[in-house]
């Protein structure tokens, strides 16, 4: 399950998917520009969603 931290106050979350239930798994998606995005993804594939936020900025997950 992929845990994501926020850098400046130590907050966590993990987050499961609604429909199947299964933990989130880190993940990144490429944009257009060359650049990434860190995602959370359902591995069944029901879908994903942007890193969460905390204190005004993205939350990083270490594998």
């Amino acid at each position: 399950m992929a845990t994501y931290e926020c850098s400046k106050c130590g907050m966590s979350v993990n987050a499961t998917c609604g429909k199947c239930d299964q933990p989130l798994v880190d993940a990144k998606i490429s944009l257009d520009d060359g650049s990434t995005v860190q995602v959370s993804k359902c591995p069944d594939d029901h879908g994903k969603i942007k890193s969460p936020l905390c204190c005004g900025e993205d939350m990083t997950c270490q594998k």
